[in-house]
């Protein structure tokens, strides 16, 4: 493992959307030379309790946290939870919970309208839950269209077919995004807007956006992703600075359904240092 913090604050496992367990993406962090490396799983801190035995098996710390989903306009929204409270009566839990419960009668809905121009059902999409997993989202009917051949990659399949604007696309819950940001302090975590500058999902978020997360108490910015150009980053650098905003990489892996390797975007130690001195939570980072 490398000498230097080497800190990745954006991962998921097959609790979400990912290919590998906690234990086998740890294993992996390892392997990359990561020192620290955040559990970022979409909606659900199912996987946290796994994290101290990782933790324990491959030296490398563990920042619990949630990718929460929110949506602007028809754009997806995500804001990564750091370090936030788990338990069931916040707002967040209750925010995460009426998400997950819209997201699972919506993907079935997808699979429908979609079923009726390609060759997919409903139990190719579940054959492609790598393991235990809250909720069956657009990552694992993107996985389907590839197994039957419609489609080369996800990143196609969400170009193609699973883009809001396509005819496929069906609504489902997820908060504002001022309010996933006022959910997530008040259960004691530290809001970062995850990649707002891709424009290979849903398109860039416009600044005025931006503008008004800031307004309600967002922390940082993901700066440093693969899916922003050198343009974005300068543009989210500096909207950042402006705000007094954190800058965070992460990065986004979620094993072997993306390209996104670990530690190929990276967190300043000091901005981690930042982030816990900012949590409210009883929730800490977990070293050995």
């Amino acid at each position: 493992m490398s000498a230097h913090p080497r800190v990745d604050l954006h991962a998921h496992t097959t609790w979400s959307d990912g290919t590998e367990s906690v234990a086998q993406l740890w294993a992996s962090a390892r392997q990359a030379g990561l020192t620290t490396l955040a559990l970022t799983d979409h909606d659900t801190v199912a996987g946290w309790a796994e994290l101290p035995a990782a933790v324990e098996a491959t030296g490398v710390a563990a920042v619990p946290g949630i990718e929460v989903s929110a949506e602007h306009d028809r754009l997806s929204v995500h804001v990564l939870a750091l370090l936030v409270d788990p338990c069931t009566g916040t707002d967040l839990a209750r925010e995460l919970e009426r998400a997950r419960d819209s997201r699972v009668t919506r993907a079935e809905r997808i699979v429908q309208a979609i079923s009726a121009d390609h060759p997919i059902t409903w139990d190719d999409v579940k054959a492609q839950v790598a393991g235990e997993t809250t909720t069956v989202g657009r990552p694992h009917i993107a996985d389907a269209l590839v197994a039957a051949g419609v489609v080369g990659d996800r990143a196609e399949a969400f170009q193609r077919i699973l883009h809001p604007s396509g005819p496929y696309y069906a609504r489902y819950y997820a908060p504002a995004p001022a309010v996933a940001v006022r959910a997530i302090l008040d259960a004691g975590g530290v809001p970062i807007l995850a990649h707002p500058g891709s424009a290979t999902r849903d398109g860039t978020l416009p600044m005025e956006l931006l503008e008004s997360m800031a307004e309600a108490g967002l922390a940082g910015v993901e700066v440093d992703h693969r899916e922003h150009s050198e343009e974005a980053r300068g543009r989210l650098r500096d909207f950042a600075r402006t705000h007094d905003l954190l800058i965070t990489g992460g990065s986004d892996y979620h094993g072997a359904g993306k390209p996104n390797r670990l530690g190929e975007n990276l967190t300043q130690p000091d901005v981690l240092d930042a982030i816990t001195s900012r949590a409210t939570s009883a929730t800490e980072v977990i070293r050995t």
